[in-house]
This record gives C-alpha cells, structure tokens and sequence, in this order.
C-alpha cells in the first residue's frame, strides 16, 4: 500500500498543521522497552522478530486469524511467523495494526507494497537487505524517530544496573530512566507473594514483617530509582479499592499474605486502599508522576496464560470501576498536601467522560493518551474531544508508545495524523483559530510532556 504523504489527514488545515508538527521531538514516558537491548545495542535480526517476537497485540489478531501457536509464541522460523501474521493482517480492515503495518515498513524500511500473504516472502527480504545495510540497531532506530526521552516500565526490586550503565553512557545523548512499578507488591493475594518480599528484603538488606517495614522497603527503593533519574511511577493492577483500610487492617492482610493465609476480598481491598493512599502521599512528598492504569483484566485465557504466560495477549478490558471509589481515594491521598501530578488511563473506554470530570475535580490530575484496546483512530478521537470538551485540551499530556517494540514510534505519527485532523476541522468549522493551531498541537504532542519532565529533572539536579 503506497503510503501516501495525507494518510489519515481529512482536511486541507490537517495537511498544513502536520507538515508543521510531524518532526517535533518524542518523549515516550511510558514503555516497555528493554534498557538492556538499549546499552548493548545488538544489530537488529529481521522484521520478523522485530515485529512478532514480543508483541501481543500481533499474537491476538494471529490467534483470532486461527493461526496455529506454533507461528505465534511457538518455535516455527521468524520468516515464517512473519508470513502467517502478512495473511492475517492483510484483512484487518480498520484495525490499527493495519495502519502501523503501513506505516512502519515506509518509514523504518521503505516499503510501500501492500503486505499480504503473498507479498510477504519478497518483503521480508527486502527488509532484511535494508536492516543489513543501515545496520539496523535499537539505538539508531530511537535516534531515528527523534526521541529525547524514554521511560521504561521496571519492578520496584529491579537493580536498574542497565539504566546506571546508560546513565554513564556519554556515546547516547537520550535519557533513558526506570519507572517505578509497584504491581507485584500490591498484589498480596498472589500464591508467590511471600517469595516476591522475599526478594525485596534482598535487595533492601533488612527484613519486611510489618507495614512499617514496607513502607521503609518503599521509600528506600524510590530513592534509589530516582538517583537513577525516576520521574514516572506506574500502576497497572486489575482491582481497585473500595474502601480505605486502617493501618491495623493493612498489616492483617499481609501478614496472611507472608504466612500464606486466608485473605478475603474486604481484607485485600482495605490493604490495597492503604497502600494506594501511602503510595500516593509518598510520590506527592518526592514530586514524582503517579500514573494509574485502570480497568484492566489480565490472563483472561487461564489455560492460554498458563501455556504461553503473562503478557501472551489473554488480557482485555476490565469492568467499570465506580466513580465514587475513584474519588474516595484521591480525595484520601489529597488530605495531606493534595494530590501528585497524576495521569489516569482506562482501558474501559465507556469510562472516559467519568475520569475527565473526575479529574477535572483535583488539581494536578488528567486523563492520559488511549490505552492499549482504545489505541486506534476511534479511540484517540475519543480521547481528544472528552478531554477537550469536559476539560483542558492544551494540558493533555499527548502519546506514548506503551510498547516493547523499537519500531512503535510510528504510533506517534499515527496520533499526530489523526490529532490534526481533529484541529484541522475545528479550525475549517471556525470553531478555533488558526493562529493558535501550531502551539495547540505542539503543547499536546511534546511540549505539555516535556515541561513535565524538565521540572522534575531540575529539581533534582538543584538538590
């Protein structure tokens, strides 16, 4: 498929404005990019493992295709798998998949054929020519897409000893910086809990037994992470408290939880309201971003999940969380100096208004970019017009690649296409000015994220 110079620009002001903004800078403040495979920077194998050998939302359109496992998570050649997911894809009509396959193989292999089954085998080799002969690296493609800023997804008892050696790296001029993730340690009612506190007490060289020990273990690891450049935390979990435990009933539940007792669903959520108010105190007191991903359901698929694991794309959308439970926890979180800068996603799109007005209600809290199953041309949309209708477009944090692949990049062109289409046609229905289009876009796309950031930096390197 020829990849045209307007795809997915709707009007005559989209084309203007994009020209305008397509080669502003990307700062990705949330990914799941390797920082390993970033510090060693190994040439890259093919396109078939570039795109198949991590990436679940691939698997899920091959699994839904009827290909068998084998070409999915199995051991089958790359070329291959690649072959099978070509004949998949080619019918995915207004899939989003569709138009980053079209946009990927124009922009990081110059590739304007249609993918399909039969064109498969021929592209895939002219791919693999073009990776041999650009030497084709992780570093390079994130230079090549313009990106500034990464910021990867990393367990709170993680070592960061690939982030201290990008750190001191001074052959790569992107900041690359751990996210502190705390889903393992908030999810008690997991059979490898006590295994997992374990391993906490190892790297923080004391014993947890208590709720005080905790957070002690917390603190001690966030000031760790930040020395090694934390700005982002993240959380990711698929419940979400109804209620806010006592400090008493916080340490009944964990203590089951080491000891391997019984924890009830009002004992879980009266810790997992504790907690989320500690953590959320805690990232206000440091000035560190809370991000909250909410109404996820993972491993749908039990046998699927137990063949292939987490992430193998047995995840989907999660219920409505109520409003009212929402609010009860950031307004606890708040009573003590107000809320941190905060950026809630939902994987629920019927959750969208609810979470904009929500937000609208706290200070320093938004809604971030579509997530996962709401990241395609609809989804985005949505976004954008519930954000600028019920709140503040111009302080919308804009695109993140939420990937594990080095060539989801093209989904920032992808918003970016779409995002100025939306302005465009305001500007053409003389909704909005034109004059204020450009540093519209530009606040959205890089800037609004990258202030963000710089504050914090500063701040820290002030102290």
């Amino acid at each position: 498929m020829n990849m045209e110079k307007n795809y997915l620009l709707e009007n005559a002001r989209a084309i203007e404005l994009y020209e305008k903004v397509k080669d502003l800078p990307i700062y990705d403040y949330h990914c799941h990019l390797d920082p390993e495979a970033i510090y060693k920077d190994e040439p890259c194998p093919d396109i078939g493992s570039l795109w198949l050998s991590g990436d679940h939302y691939k698997w899920r359109l091959m699994r839904q295709a009827g290909v068998a496992e084998k070409y999915i998570t199995g051991d089958a050649p790359y070329k291959e798998k690649f072959i099978k997911y070509a004949e998949s894809s080619c019918f995915a009509a207004g899939s989003p998949l569709f138009s980053w396959n079209v946009m990927e193989l124009d922009k990081y292999f110059g590739i304007e054929d249609t993918l399909t089954g039969e064109s498969a085998s021929d592209i895939y080799e002219r791919a693999a020519a073009r990776i041999k002969e650009s030497e084709m690296s992780p570093r390079k493609l994130i230079k090549g897409s313009n990106v500034r800023f990464i910021a990867t997804t990393d367990d709170i008892a993680d070592s960061l000893i690939w982030h201290e050696k990008l750190k001191k790296d001074e052959s790569f001029d992107v900041t690359v910086t751990p996210s502190f993730r705390c889903d393992r340690l908030l999810l008690i009612n997991k059979p490898d809990y006590a295994d997992y506190i374990k391993k906490l007490e190892d790297v923080c060289s004391f014993e947890i037994k208590s709720i005080d020990d905790l957070c002690r273990a917390i603190e001690a690891r966030l000031s760790y992470f930040i020395e090694r450049g934390c700005i982002f935390t993240d959380l990711g979990i698929p419940d979400f408290p109804d209620r806010i435990g006592t400090k008493e009933e916080a340490q009944a539940a964990f203590s089951a939880a080491l000891n391997s007792g019984e924890i009830t669903r009002e004992s879980y959520m009266s810790f997992l309201g504790y907690m989320m108010t500690y953590l959320g105190r805690l990232y206000k007191r440091t000035d560190r971003v809370m991000q909250l991903h909410l109404a996820v359901k993972r491993g749908a698929n039990e046998a699927l999940t137990s063949l292939c694991g987490a992430d193998c794309g047995s995840d989907c959308i999660g219920d409505v969380i109520k409003g009212d439970h929402i609010i009860a926890l950031f307004n606890e979180i708040a009573r003590e100096g107000g809320m941190p800068r905060t950026i809630v996603y939902t994987l629920n799109p019927s959750m969208t208004e609810l979470l904009v007005t929500i937000a609208g209600s706290f200070r320093n809290v938004s809604v971030g970019a579509a997530w996962w199953f709401c990241d395609h041309k609809r989804g985005i949309e949505n976004v954008i017009r519930c954000i600028a209708e019920e709140a503040n477009l111009g302080e919308f944090t804009g695109m993140l690649t939420d990937s594990r692949s080095f060539l989801s990049y093209a989904r920032h062109d992808y918003f970016r296409r779409i995002l100025c289409s939306l302005i465009g046609e305001w500007v053409e229905n003389g909704e909005y000015p034109e004059a204020l289009a450009f540093p519209l876009a530009k606040r959205i796309c890089c800037k609004n994220i990258a202030d963000i950031i710089a504050q914090r930096a500063s701040a820290e390197g002030a102290r």
